[in-house]
Formats: structure tokens, C-alpha cells, sequence
């Protein structure tokens, strides 16, 4: 993921040159790879007045490598600039800047990430049981449907509330009194996926056709293009706003409150 958001930030900003301009002073931002690890970590935040073993100590705690089997190797690109190995000196003495890559070389012959050791699920080893041992067990879903066929031939599972189809054939309508609170011009949230918006319109919605006919709707133009319409219905217009935009939602899937317009590209994920 955090990879994922820095391509985006970089194709966003095209590599203006200002992605750094927030960083304190005497932080640097650096990219850290490993020799044993595909995935890399983006923007590690390390202090220049750290001295290389307190840096090697940090980025252990990012790649598992042990500071004593840690050779840190500093990178312009593809270009090796040097080898941080005075552990009394602080990374200010080299020439660190934002971006460049810290390549731990991990040494140690016996390391958990060797061979994809802390990358690779297919290497874990999965918990398996024996079906013999299965049934042996007396506190499980298999030995009480057991019980319960052995009591009674006909039994059957009984049915969650909420599973499987629903037992009204009655579809829901929302009246005037579901509505109350809602205004043209709210900020609000809709659910499921917490997409962001205002709401545009508060009212029934005939177009929708049969008993929904009845059933009040809020319409929502949305922050993002994660609609299902541009605000009509069936060729009549509700409320204005482009393709993708906007949406009929029912009333129990909105809130209405302070939620502000979501940033993406402020959010630091891959900040530590």
C-alpha cells in the first residue's frame, strides 16, 4: 500500500520537487531495500544526527536484520554513493539526501528472511488435523449436528436472523419521519465504504417504480466519482451533478455531520 500511494503521489506531483518540503530539518526521507526481501520501504523517516548504530538499530526493527549482520549501503539510484560503516560517525556526515536508498546487506548465514522467510506464506506451515481426530474432538459443530440427527432424524439447523433470503417478502419503505434531520446542503458519509458527499435532495422518488414508490430517498452528490447516476431517475432530474457522482441512498445508509472533503495524497501511510 505504501508503495502504491507514493506512485501516486509522484505521478500526481510530477516529481516537482516538493514532496520533501514539509520534512523538519535534520530529517531525512530515504527509501530502505534488503538483500533478502522483494518489498521495499518507502520514506523512512531517520534522524542526521543518529549515529550509524542507532540507524541500524531503527531499520532492525523494520527488516529483522540484527545490527551486528547489518552492512548499510548508501545509493543515488542504481549508483552506489558508499558504505556507511563507522557506527560512531552520525548520517549527516555522509551525503544523505531525500529519496536516496538504504540498502541493508544482511550477513548473518542463519536469517529469517533468507529464502523469503518472513515474505514467502507458503513456508509457514499450516496447523492440519486428521479427520480420526477430528471426530474425536466433542466440542465441535460436526459432533453436535451428531447429537442432535441422533435425537431426532429430521432435525435441521436452525436459521441466524438475518441469513439466507429474508423471510418477508415485503420490501422496506422509508417514511417522512425517516428524513427528519436531513437538509439539502449537509456534509455526510454513506455507507458501506464511508464514501464522502453532500446531500443534494430529500424526498420520494416515484421513478424508482413499486412500493419504493412511497419510500423516501436522500440524494447525494459525492466528493468522488463512486456513484451510480449524475442525479435523474429515469430521465427526471433531482439534482445536478456529473456521471458517476451521484446516487438515490436510503436513509438508514447516510449520516449526516461533519466529514470533510478526504485528501488521499495527505495521508502518510508510510510514516513511521
Amino acid at each position: 500500500m505504501a508503495e502504491d500511494m507514493r506512485a501516486l503521489r509522484q505521478y500526481v506531483t510530477a516529481m516537482d520537487g516538493l514532496e520533501y518540503s514539509g520534512v523538519a530539518d535534520g530529517v531525512v526521507c530515504m527509501r530502505i531495500t534488503h538483500s533478502n526481501l522483494k518489498s521495499a520501504m518507502v520514506d523512512i523517516r531517520l534522524d542526521m544526527h543518529s549515529t550509524i548504530a542507532e540507524v541500524k538499530e531503527k531499520v532492525y526493527r523494520h527488516c529483522g536484520t540484527k545490527p551486528g549482520y547489518m552492512t548499510l549501503i548508501l545509493k543515488n539510484g542504481s549508483s552506489v554513493v558508499g558504505i556507511l560503516d563507522d557506527e560512531n560517525r552520525k548520517l549527516g556526515y555522509y551525503p544523505v539526501q531525500h529519496g536516496m536508498t538504504l540498502h541493508v546487506q544482511d550477513n548473518d548465514p542463519f536469517s529469517l528472511a533468507k529464502g523469503g522467510g518472513l515474505e514467502d506464506v507458503s513456508l509457514v506451515k499450516k496447523y492440519e488435523i486428521s479427520e480420526e481426530d477430528y471426530d474425536k474432538r466433542e466440542k465441535t459443530v460436526r459432533n453436535y449436528k451428531r447429537e442432535q440427527l441422533a435425537k431426532d432424524p429430521n432435525w435441521k439447523p436452525p436459521v441466524l436472523p438475518g441469513a439466507g433470503a429474508s423471510t418477508s417478502s415485503e420490501p422496506v419503505v422509508f417514511d417522512a419521519e425517516s428524513v427528519k434531520g436531513f437538509s439539502v446542503g449537509n456534509r455526510c458519509e454513506v455507507n458501506p465504504g464511508g464514501r464522502r458527499g453532500r446531500v443534494a435532495y430529500v424526498g420520494t422518488v416515484p421513478e424508482l417504480g413499486g412500493s419504493s414508490a412511497e419510500s423516501y430517498w436522500i440524494g447525494v452528490v459525492f466528493d468522488e466519482p463512486v456513484g451510480k447516476g449524475n442525479g435523474c431517475a429515469k430521465g427526471k432530474r433531482y439534482f445536478e451533478c456529473s456521471e458517476k457522482f451521484g446516487g438515490f441512498i436510503r436513509p438508514s445508509n447516510v449520516t449526516v455531520g461533519d466529514f470533510p472533503v478526504l485528501d488521499e495524497l495527505l495521508s502518510d501511510d508510510d510514516e513511521f
